[in-house]
Formats: C-alpha cells, structure tokens, sequence
C-alpha cells in the first residue's frame, strides 16, 4: 500500500480559536498511521511557533508544549514561510522548534507535491 502525502497548513493565531490546537492534535493522531506528513506555517500560523504565549487571558489551554512533541512523533517536515517570518520581524531563532524555513517559490513546490492538503 501506498502511502499518500499529507499536509497540514497552519494560517490562524495560536490563541483565539480552536484552530492551532486541533490541527496539532491531528498531526499528532496522523503520525500514528502515516509517515509522509508535513506541517506548514504560513502568515499568522507562524506565532503558533514562538515561544512564550499565555493563553490564560483569553481561558484557553495551553498547547503550546505539545510541539515539542512532533520529534518524538517522527513529525520532521516542518516548514515555515521565509516571507511570512519577515513581515513579522520573526527570526528562526525565536521559534520553539527546528523548521526548515522556506522561501514562497520552494514552499508552493512543497505543497504541490502532497496528495492531500488540510487547512486550520
């Protein structure tokens, strides 16, 4: 059996919305079942990435340390888009996990290449 390529995009704020957790929670369950799975940040999806958010204000649970999670998932396509850092005045180096950090030509490319596409 074949197994398909399957990408998670990530566009939305970590907080605010249930939308970073849950797509967290299925990469999570997927890497169970599937080894060609790749994570993408593009424009706000990147804060999901920095470190040190407080979700109390806003009575949401804190998710955020469950990325750490994804190496011990076997979760290594992680990319981020090179532009969408820059807009935000966000280094490599202020992201709480390796990614590969792509330009927009290379990550269209990537993206090209899964059989399916989620999108939180």
């Amino acid at each position: 059996m074949i197994e398909k390529k399957i990408g998670i995009i990530n566009r939305c704020l970590p907080h605010g919305s249930a939308q970073g957790r849950e797509s967290l929670d299925l990469t999570l369950a997927m890497s169970a079942f599937n080894e060609s799975l790749s994570l993408f940040f593009i424009g706000d999806g990147v804060y999901q990435l920095l470190d040190g958010h407080d979700p109390t204000e806003c009575l949401q649970k804190h998710f955020q340390p469950l990325f750490k999670m994804l190496e011990l998932y076997d979760v290594e396509n992680i990319y981020v888009c090179q532009q969408s850092l820059l807009q935000r005045a966000i280094t490599e180096d202020q992201l709480m996990i390796e990614v590969t950090s792509v330009d927009t030509q290379t990550l269209k490319t990537n993206l090209a290449l899964q059989d399916q596409l989620l999108s939180f």
